[in-house]
């Protein structure tokens, strides 16, 4: 394997649509400007908007990966003077995770935190300060204070377990055994399910499943442009341009990487379930399609913001009916479904996938309760973004989830965010009970949210598809138009939403994303506060 030849772009059957060029970068992220900040000062209450600056990082002279960086260890330099500002306890560190400095200026540093060298989990927070470094706001997830009694536990660990404070979720933080149980879900999927038990009383306190599932010739997409790499032997699934990211063949296997997919002469898969390489094609251009709507649209190099790739494995297990993210590889892994011939890589799909990495490296949202299907509804919105910015005619851009993976087997999409309970599960408006189920249904909620918030309400037609979403109360809705309201999202998430943030959080963190974004006086403000009433989330 050569990672040093020059990427290569194939075409992957024959067929005879291209893709267009890809527009410049829109904006830059960390340390630089984000897309679609406003033009307006803090205070002007207008709502004019910057227009997209059509410069790339390599044109400005800048690397926002090493800018990234560089902004990351300024701030845990400074943790300690931060740490004093917000009158944290002695016994208190912050660990800096991520910087973002927006249009207006304002720096937003995400920080874990510790106690007593213990991780403190849901304690995280993201403080919002000026240029010259004096905090305006934060954002907790709790704003409990962090103390314990003692860091000595009463009860034994068990085998592999992790001493921790737990502060999630409104309660006390109380010292407590952290423990991951491995094992296989009944579908089939790799199951990691964290437990936390109070260390002192042996009682259960929270658990969540770590493995957070999605539900050439491509299968899905037509002809597409694949970049790979020229070797020695021939080609391999291996894109230089977007951070290295590979694509690997698992052979029905369960675990490993498995095989990085090669070809001798460049032209990949025959578009049917049949050929192996097939899957492989849908999964590398999916991962190649999201990483520039990230880069492009939002100005975000790689899903960590860090310009390295996370890699694609297909093939996985036998009749496997599903597709997951893995934090502790940093991949995608694809099943072939039923029959094992057709498998689940749709580019809403892979999307989907990739989008969960995005969400644990930001405001890493607890998957479980609400604040789990805030995790969903954030791969399923920017997932269905995605495939809008792909433009593909073969696969034109809805707000179907899952609608060419044919996952029920009678070819009706996974979920829809135009009327989420149109699959038989989904919640369309918040109540009180939403957070005690599935977080795939809970998500139904934030994903009406979206498609109102884009769209509006009442029967429309968008590229061959027929919708017509309905309010809790009524109302009527105009749309803001889908680029402004994954904008909002994409903010939100990044700068203002914490690992506990639920529905009610959810509103405020969209409404000071669109106020940073187009002004406190903005149509696009009013619009999010009224959709979210829309929905319920008062």
């Amino acid at each position: 394997m050569n990672l040093h030849t020059t990427p290569h772009t194939s075409r992957a059957h024959r067929g005879t649509r291209r893709l267009a060029a890809l527009a410049a970068v829109a904006a830059m992220v960390v340390a630089g400007v984000q897309a679609g900040s406003a033009v307006a000062t803090p205070g002007d209450g207008d709502a004019r908007t910057a227009a997209a600056t059509p410069s790339t990082a390599a044109a400005l002279g800048v690397n926002p990966s090493a800018q990234r960086a560089t902004a990351i260890k300024s701030a845990q330099a400074d943790a300690s003077s931060a740490a004093k500002a917000l009158k944290l306890g002695g016994r208190e560190k912050l660990i800096a995770r991520d910087v973002v400095k927006d249009a207006r200026g304002t720096v937003h540093t995400r920080y874990e935190r510790t106690y007593d060298g213990l991780p403190v989990l849901g304690g995280d927070l993201v403080t919002h300060a000026t240029a010259a470094g004096k905090i305006k706001s934060v954002d907790r997830a709790t704003d409990a204070k962090i103390a314990v009694a003692s860091t000595t536990p009463k009860l034994k660990a068990a085998a592999g377990a992790r001493k921790v404070i737990w502060a999630g979720h409104g309660g006390a933080p109380v010292l407590a055994w952290e423990t991951v149980e491995k094992g296989v879900q009944k579908d089939g999927t790799p199951s990691r399910v964290h437990t936390l038990t109070d260390a002192t009383t042996g009682k259960k306190l929270h658990s969540y499943e770590a493995i957070e599932t999605g539900t050439g010739t491509s299968q899905y997409s037509g002809e597409v442009e694949l970049t790979t790499t020229k070797t020695d032997a021939g080609f391999e699934l291996t894109d230089g341009e977007r951070g290295g990211h590979q694509t690997y063949d698992l052979n029905q296997g369960s675990s490993g990487t498995g095989e990085l997919v090669t070809d001798d002469d460049d032209a990949w898969g025959d578009g049917t379930g049949a050929d192996r390489q097939t899957a492989a094609v849908d999964a590398h251009y999916g991962a190649a399609k999201t990483w520039d709507f990230y880069k492009t649209a939002l100005g975000r190099d790689g899903i960590a913001g860090d310009g390295k790739a996370a890699y694609s494995r297909v093939h996985y297990g036998e009749n496997y009916v599903n597709a997951f993210w893995d934090d502790s590889c940093f991949c995608m892994t694809y099943g072939d479904g039923e029959g094992n011939k057709s498998a689940l890589t749709s580019i809403d799909v892979a999307a989907h996938e990739m989008t969960h990495g995005l969400t644990s490296a930001t405001a890493n949202l607890d998957y479980a309760g609400e604040s789990g299907g805030l995790n969903e509804a954030t791969s399923d919105i920017l997932g269905a973004s995605v495939e809008f910015f792909a433009d593909n005619a073969s696969d034109a851009g809805d707000y179907l989830i899952g609608e060419k993976i044919d996952i029920n087997g009678d070819g009706t999409p996974l979920r829809y965010m135009d009327k989420p309970s149109k699959d038989g599960n989904s919640a369309d408006f918040w109540d009180e009970n939403l957070g005690g189920i599935d977080v795939h249904y809970s998500s139904g909620v934030a994903n009406h949210f979206f498609y109102l918030l884009a769209e509006g309400s009442g029967k429309k037609t968008i590229n061959g598809v027929d919708y017509d979403s309905a309010t809790s109360d009524g109302s009527t809705l105009t749309g803001i138009g889908r680029e402004k309201a994954y904008q909002i999202w994409y903010k939100a998430l990044t700068v203002y939403m914490t690992s506990t943030t639920d529905y009610a959080g959810a509103r405020v963190a969209t409404e000071k994303a669109a106020t940073d974004l187009f002004g406190a006086d903005s149509e696009e403000l009013k619009a999010v506060s009224a959709t979210w009433t829309g929905v319920n989330v008062k």
